[in-house]
């Protein structure tokens, strides 16, 4: 273990879902090798005792003036990330999300310290925002980029890592991993051998908002009346789910959440955009049949028919889910592929060790 330690200061508004998640296990992965602190703001999805999933010698501080929305706040912001840059001196500064990368790019020098970005899902792919929106969005990721030339972008997938090198070439990726011995810790029952064709359960994890197509995902469980669905969440969204055979559970500690996605036989993630969900490499991992749109991140890792289904429309999910229904795929062999893909490439082993080395 080093004597003199390196101060690693994550900065991220997005504390919450999937970014919450993947900064539990880099923190705790990463705190033998560095000092970490965490500069924060709660969000909805935020747990109330967020603190007990880190380990005790991270440290946190919260932004009180991070919002997700652009506005007169960013500028207090900026002073407060200002001063807790000046306070804690940090060596190394991850920005997580967008809020995150462009303030923090604004006001934090590159040079007495290393600098890096990770998107977790750009902000200009959003498909709820008008084109000039995204235009605007594009447009600012490019100035941030010229503004600190030294912070490298770490994209979370390969599909990330692409739509980066259309800001800077200063990019690269290091995949999303999670940790299977914490999970295997968290769950009360062991995974599913078999899909009970005759009476499936489909769940999904996420907030309830457009990224997450609710509409899309109300239109599938009415395509299925007898099919038990599940959305493990909230949001703003949830009046949008009007099927009768939908479960909503609400926001739920990880351990819940967990145990639910264990309990189903498919996965289902019709997103719009993503980084590389954290959410979606579990459900590989507990050998669910997950069927997912193709988009960036969700395509990086689920491979047609291999290790479970791509959809382009209502029509794909419809099919794929009939086609499990009536026995048309070897289920037990795309599940187990999954599993493998999990534990051979997207684990916390493989991700810490590589930001480790980018951050040395």
């Amino acid at each position: 273990m080093p004597e003199n330690k390196k101060k690693v200061l994550h900065l991220v508004e997005a504390f919450g879902g999937g970014v919450f998640t993947f900064l539990v296990e880099l923190a705790n992965s990463t705190c033998d090798e560095f000092d970490v602190v965490i500069a924060y703001a709660k969000r909805k999805q935020t747990p109330q005792n967020f603190e007990e999933y880190f380990d005790k010698r991270i440290k946190f501080i919260e932004v009180k003036n991070f919002t997700r929305s652009i506005g007169v706040k960013d500028i207090k912001a900026c002073k407060e990330v200002r001063q807790i840059i000046k306070q804690e001196k940090p060596d190394i500064v991850h920005m997580h999300s967008s809020k995150a990368g462009i303030v923090g790019r604004l006001v934090i020098n590159s040079k007495n310290r290393k600098l890096f970005y990770t998107p977790h899902g750009y902000s200009f792919l959003k498909q709820d925002d008008s084109k000039l929106k995204r235009f605007v969005y594009k447009s600012i990721e490019k100035a941030a980029a010229m503004w600190r030339r030294k912070c490298k972008i770490v994209a979370c997938s390969e599909g990330e890592y692409k739509e980066s090198l259309k800001i800077t070439k200063n990019s690269i990726y290091v995949n999303n991993g999670v940790n299977v011995k914490e999970i295997d810790k968290l769950l009360t029952s062991k995974p599913k051998q078999e899909v009970n064709t005759k009476d499936l359960k489909i769940c999904t994890v996420g907030r309830i908002g457009f990224q997450k197509n609710p509409e899309l995902f109300n239109k599938i469980a009415e395509s299925f009346p007898n099919v038990h669905f599940v959305w493990i969440g909230d949001g703003e969204l949830k009046d949008k789910l009007t099927s009768k055979n939908i479960e909503l559970t609400g926001w739920a500690a990880r351990d819940i959440v967990l145990n639910k996605v264990n309990e189903a036989d498919i996965f289902i993630l019709p997103s719009l955009w993503e980084g590389l969900p954290i959410a979606l490499l579990e459900a590989m991992y507990l050998k669910k049949i997950c069927i997912v749109s193709n988009v960036i991140g969700n395509r990086d890792v689920i491979h047609n028919e291999q290790n479970g289904f791509v959809c382009d429309d209502l029509d794909d999910y419809r099919k794929v889910i009939e086609g499990i229904m009536n026995n048309k795929y070897n289920l037990t062999e795309i599940s187990n592929k999954a599993n493998d893909d999990i534990i051979n490439e997207y684990n916390i082993e493989n991700m810490s060790k590589k930001y480790i080395e980018l951050y040395k």
